[in-house]
């Protein structure tokens, strides 16, 4: 067997995954078997853990064809390990779009390619669900003379992988796209229907098509959730403990566990079922189709398969699957899948006939999705021909749909990789290291002291309990449920509460424009008109009478996709505005009308009657119809190519009424309408005209009409390319409409860049617009210039370059030679900053040209680019991946439009809209404005902070106790239980889940929380508490023995002065200690220890800048005032019930002063280390490196004295450690960047991966 046999899955894509096949070893299953039964379990829990550990524990390596499983790693960051088992199945054919009657009958190249003995114990009866069991066997039965196929395949992630030969590898049946067909041959080939066989077959293969999110029982996720290592600590502790008879916290840690385990079991299954119910609504339903002998049948849904004809009823459905029309219109409500409940119209794919010039494309659902229907939208309306109906062919089924691969993006999330949480175990991993040197420790001692074999065990196994503490990830979690709650409170809803710590973190939000930063409507601002290839003066309204027939206001009343759903005029927001601009009246045909014709009825649009000039007296002898229809003006709408952000344009072909010849008019983006009409008809002013409208940031659409010759009759227009008509337009002018930017806008970025956060634009919307915009809202300051990126892909032999030109001259251009990107230099910290002087813009097209071409040049201008224009959905999402590329903490907010990708991709996507779309957001604001980022980010810190505190906080408690409980062992002494205990939940409990509460700080500071918990200050934290808390613990346990009143258990009454409490002694006589618990030494240890816990959590719990101070958290304030009193009282002040109940000895009062001196300077020596030598020192010199490169934002704190007299220390040029501060710093000394406005740079091929590129100075 070749070691080399890995196959990759997806190879290119997302979900790339490298496969290795492997074969069940009846040996080394028995093997495991054993050790199972010799580890008591354990064994099997950590192959559980351990995918890959599993398969190569019980499997050898084999070729994945002949694989019974198949181990499966993903290629990503993550590097995660699955498996899955191969299962083989039998069928007519291997093929499932061969027709069954054309097959031969000798066997087919796969069958020969699976030896008969492939695997006898999988093959029985393995098809794909057992429910298609008889179908299978019936279609063997029928085809019984063709030799049936073995086709092996696995399911992972809900989607099925079949075993092909002729690529020697695994691979998807996403559907009718897999055979790459043309449109001709969709409308010749698949628009016939399938004959109940043919379903029956490729059913095999796809399966039933449903979108089946399975609820999973309690009892299982109840499994799933109990098996995570954390718990099953957690069980060994609870276990040991019992044997140790330390019963009540074990019950207490039981008892939390439950709380936790029950509340995330409830929220997991409430997510399963929302999404459940989201997805089930309209899953199954009763659907037409269309047999291959016309007749038509009705079935279920989940019968349905790629190549089936679907008819679409006339009042509409909801799409069981994704379908490409193939004749009628349909009128689609698509929010489901892109937020907008904007209803679309969606037309027949266009046939290119027998002529298939080159016109005729491969069927692809993304370039053709004007025709596509898509799965879980709701078509509410259609038209049709006479007689025929609308159908629609089945291209995509089950998980392969567009809103199966949403769900299957929400049920299989990639992890969240966070430094904070892989820092945890690291620290974890350190935890157990040091438990590991007290388990020694203690098995030594032990032996040395002849202590029983059963107290050695089990003491022994408490040391390791008490290093890594059990209560840990419920301490975790507390904060982040509490910012959970403040985040819910302020109106923001987290389906991801992992992800709020994150937002701490974010150095960089990307903004998408229209609905976000802008309103989401636009006003009508003006026309202005052309004539004779002159602009006229702009007018604010379209409805004089004197317009009424112009072409230009015929263009703006026909040119839309507007349609009445219950007498109600919707469509598009920016067509509504433009139609009602004009004032005309819109009408369809009723159903009854459409059916009466032999073709579709046009909808029909017209002035109202006072808005037509005044027509001529009739005279009596005059015909009052033939008059009426004269003066009659009507438009009907003809045929109309909806728009698409691929052509960004709309043209629609319509006819006057008692007109021959028809006529096509136009809208869309000013430059493609403008290189689509004839030069002459195009003003001179055009260019300046339009960047005069776009910099002010009014959105622009400029409009054309043509007449059509009188050859192109009715019945050719519905099957004409829109090319032919898109040509030798005559520009009739421009439309202005106004997009307001939100009333909060402003402040929020303002907010934003004082916190050295980056804000970035990305939009749909035209460049010049979306800078224009940038400049409104404070995006680009004034003085700033904006250099545009425009990129041209290679073209007849020549490289792909990209050309550079500023938008506008900024108003100081002669500053331009001192740009740097703001990254702070450590060692000049005191000195001005200069201003960032320049941003990219750029637009998708060059985006799409520049990630191809110059990969190595994205990294640099992702540095610098705050406008992105023109972007498509998955390049919105290739963005935030580019600026991840570079080390950024990406921020993301949408309206949820076609955000969808970007919003899930993000570090902390934000979606605005609350319709189903915001699904795949992590989080969700009620208030429809960008406020909420600012909220967010300031939770998100607070959070961060509150989980470094707990951390620091559980780390330091598990270390005194273990300090105490080492110190004690020494003289075979220990903390009795009911110390344990008081410790445990009276102290630690209570203060960890009252620390979490502070709330977030009122603003956004430039500094940013660290990431990571193994960060310079954090571990100087940790290391100088644990030294400080060392010492002082040692001090105690040493000076308690040179104490002339001191001696060895059992303590005599007389150490304590007393009167009251002279029956101690009989106490002690009595009762015996066997554990040694009541000596001197583990009373002093306990007063001490339990004031370090308080001491610790009140240095740890920091207030200012990420979270408000603790003394405004009352609960906390308290619970630690309480129990310093309550200890000082038992200190000072003994109860024998009290001290009888914690098993403490009496002492001495002048020992109980010095105890109380010991306290004291622990805490002012805690207070100073933490506060002044850590965070005004060591915090600012190392958080000064880890600063974001503050792009011309000044630090709002002066660094204190102390901090530049020591500045010297850490000026070795250390390397940043983001790849983004790197870049700054190397193109701060680049002479060559920014590029210069009169330059080129162009691609220049070189042998390794990426590209070179060199700047060329134009003449």
């Amino acid at each position: 067997m070749e070691k080399e046999d890995m196959k990759v899955l997806h190879k290119g894509e997302e979900e790339e995954m490298e496969l290795q096949g492997y074969r069940l070893c009846r040996w080394r299953l028995a093997l495991v078997g054993l050790g199972v039964l010799c580890t008591g379990g354990f064994l099997l829990l950590l192959l559980y853990w351990m995918p890959e550990w599993c398969v190569k524990s019980t499997c050898t390596r084999t070729t994945a064809r002949d694989a019974e499983v198949v181990l499966l790693r993903s290629t990503d960051e993550f590097r995660r390990w699955f498996l899955a088992r191969v299962r083989v199945m039998l069928a007519p054919g291997s093929n499932p779009f061969h027709s069954l009657d054309t097959q031969t009958t000798s066997p087919s190249s796969p069958s020969r390619s699976f030896p008969s003995s492939a695997s006898p114990p999988l093959a029985n009866g393995h098809t794909p669900h057992p429910s298609d069991g008889s179908p299978a066997q019936e279609l063997l039965r029928k085809y019984a003379d063709y030799q049936p196929t073995q086709i092996r395949y696995f399911t992972f992630h809900s989607t099925k992988y079949y075993w092909k030969d002729d690529v020697q590898n695994f691979e998807v049946l996403t559907g009718l796209g897999d055979l790459q067909i043309s449109c001709y041959t969709l409308h010749s080939e698949h628009s016939a229907g399938l004959t109940r066989d043919q379903q029956q077959y490729r059913r095999l293969f796809f399966g039933v098509n449903e979108i089946a999110v399975k609820v999973p029982s309690v009892f299982k996720l109840l499994i799933k959730e109990v098996l995570n290592p954390f718990y099953i600590f957690q069980l060994f502790s609870v276990i040991l403990w019992s044997a140790d008879e330390y019963y009540y916290y074990a019950v207490a840690i039981v008892f939390m566990s439950v709380i936790s385990i029950a509340t995330s079991l409830y929220t997991i299954k409430k997510q399963y079922i929302m999404l459940h119910d989201m997805v089930a609504a309209h899953s199954i339903v009763r659907v037409s189709v269309c047999r291959a002998n016309n007749d038509i049948e009705e079935i279920l849904s989940t019968d349905l398969v790629p190549g089936d004809v679907l008819i679409i009823p006339s009042n509409g459905t909801i799409m069981p699957c994704d379908a490409v029309l193939v004749s009628g219109t349909c009128i689609v409500n698509e929010s489901m899948l892109t937020g907008e409940s904007v209803p679309v119209t969606k037309t027949n794919l266009p046939n290119p006939g027998e002529r298939r010039d080159e016109g005729d494309s491969a069927y692809n659902t993304e370039e053709h999705k004007r025709h596509t229907l898509f799965c879980g939208t709701n078509v509410i309306q259609t038209r049709f021909y006479t007689g025929e109906l609308v159908k629609a062919v089945v291209v995509r089924t089950g998980f392969s749909t567009a809103k199966g691969q949403l769900v299957r993006s929400i049920l299989y999330p990639k992890p969240t990789d966070f430094k904070l949480y892989r820092d945890a175990y690291l620290f974890l991993l350190c935890l157990v290291a040091v438990a590991g040197i007290g388990f020694v420790y203690s098995i030594v001692l032990s032996v040395m002291n002849n202590v029983p074999a059963k107290t050695i065990v089990i003491e022994s196994l408490d040391i390791i309990t008490i290093t890594v503490p059990p209560a840990l990830p419920a301490a975790m979690t507390a904060g982040i449920v509490y910012a959970q709650r403040r985040l819910k409170n302020i109106g923001i809803f987290c389906i991801s509460p992992q992800r709020i710590n994150i937002c701490g973190q974010i150095n960089l939000v990307c903004f998408d424009k229209t609905g976000t930063l802008t309103e989401d409507g636009l006003d009508m601002w003006g026309v202005q008109r052309v004539e004779n290839a002159s602009f006229h003066l702009s007018e604010s309204f379209a409805y004089k009478e004197n317009l009424v027939k112009s072409q230009f206001v015929a263009c703006m009343a026909t040119c839309h996709s507007l349609t009445k759903i219950d007498g109600q005029l919707s469509g598009d927001p920016l067509d509504l505005k433009m139609f009602e601009a004009t004032g005309w009246i819109l009408e369809e045909a009723t159903e009854e009308e459409t059916s009466l014709h032999n073709r579709i009825m046009p909808t029909v649009v017209r002035p109202p009657k006072q808005l037509l000039p005044p027509e001529p007296a009739v005279s009596p002898e005059q015909d009052m119809e033939l008059f009426e229809l004269s003066s009659a003006y009507e438009i009907g709408i003809v045929r109309q190519f909806p728009f698409s952000s691929a052509h960004q344009r709309m043209t629609v072909v319509a006819r006057l009424l008692g007109e021959k010849r028809m006529d096509s008019y136009m809208k869309g983006a000013p430059e493609v309408v403008a290189s689509l009409c004839k030069k002459e008809t195009v003003p001179q002013n055009f260019a300046e005209v339009l960047e005069g409208y776009t910099k002010q940031g009014f959105r622009v659409i400029a409009l054309a009409h043509r007449r059509l010759e009188s050859k192109i009759t009715w019945h050719k227009v519905q099957n004409i390319n829109r090319d032919h008509i898109e040509t030798n337009m005559e520009f009739l002018g421009l439309i202005v409409m106004q997009n307001k930017l939100k009333a909060e806008t402003p402040g929020v970025l303002q907010d934003l860049h004082r916190a050295n956060i980056r804000t970035v634009m990305v939009t749909g919307d035209n460049m010049l617009t979306a800078i224009s915009v940038a400049r409104d809202c404070g995006m680009i300051p004034p003085q700033d210039t904006v250099i545009i990126a425009d990129a041209l892909p290679p073209h007849n032999g020549q490289a792909a370059k990209i050309t550079w030109r500023y938008a506008d001259k900024p108003s100081k251009a002669s500053r331009l030679e001192e740009v740097n990107i703001g990254l702070e230099d450590v060692c000049y910290v005191d000195e001005p900053k200069t201003q960032e002087l320049y941003h990219f813009a750029m637009n998708g097209k060059s985006f799409a040209v520049i990630a191809e071409h110059f990969p190595d040049m994205l990294q640099k201008l992702v540095l610098h680019g705050t406008v992105f224009a023109r972007m498509a959905p998955d390049q919105k999402t290739q963005l935030i991946e580019a600026l991840q590329g570079v080390d950024y903490i990406v921020g993301m907010c949408g309206d949820g439009a076609n955000d969808c990708g970007a919003l899930k991709r993000a570090h902390g996507g934000i979606s605005l809209s609350e319709l189903e779309a915001s699904v795949a957001s992590p989080f969700t604001s009620r208030t429809p404005n960008i406020s909420c980022v600012p909220s967010l980010i300031r939770e998100g810190r607070a959070a961060l902070i509150t989980s470094f505190c707990v951390f620091k906080f559980m780390a330091l408690y598990s270390i005194i106790q273990y300090i105490s409980v080492t110190l004690l062992y020494s003289i075979l002494s220990n903390l009795g239980d009911f110390q344990f205990l008081f410790i445990d939940i009276a102290i630690i409990l209570l203060i960890v889940f009252t620390m979490s509460l502070n709330p977030a700080w009122k603003e956004l500071v430039p500094r940013r929380p660290p990431s990571g918990l193994i960060s310079g200050p954090l571990l100087f934290s940790v290391l100088t508490q644990i030294l400080i808390c060392l010492g002082f613990q040692t001090l105690t346990f040493l000076w308690v023995q040179q104490q002339p009143w001191y001696t060895v258990w059992p303590p005599p009454t007389d150490a304590c002065n007393l009167s009251s409490h002279i029956n101690m002694s009989d106490h002690n006589n009595t009762e015996v200690d066997e554990h040694n618990i009541q000596n001197f030494e583990n009373t002093s240890l306990f007063y001490v220890s339990s004031f370090q816990y308080l001491i610790v959590a009140i240095v740890f719990s920091k207030g200012k800048p990420f979270r408000q101070p603790s003394y405004k958290n009352w609960p906390f304030v308290v619970s630690a005032l309480s129990l310093y009193f309550f200890l000082l009282f038992i200190m000072f002040h003994p109860v024998e019930s009290i001290d009888q109940f914690l098993e403490i000895v009496c002492v001495p009062f002048e020992w109980r002063v010095k105890l109380l001196l010991i306290i004291l300077v622990n805490a002012a020596v805690s207070v100073v280390v933490e506060t002044f030598i850590l965070d005004i020192i060591l915090w600012k010199l190392v958080f000064s490196r880890d600063k974001q490169g503050s792009f011309g934002v000044t630090p709002a704190a002066p660094t204190p004295q102390a901090a530049i007299d020591l500045s010297w220390l850490c000026c070795s040029r250390k390397m940043p450690k983001a790849r983004y501060m790197h870049l700054a710093q190397e193109l701060s000394v680049d002479p060559d960047w920014p590029p210069k406005p009169t330059t080129t740079t162009e691609a220049k091929p070189r042998p390794e991966n990426g590209s070179s590129y060199q700047f060329m100075i134009n003449s």
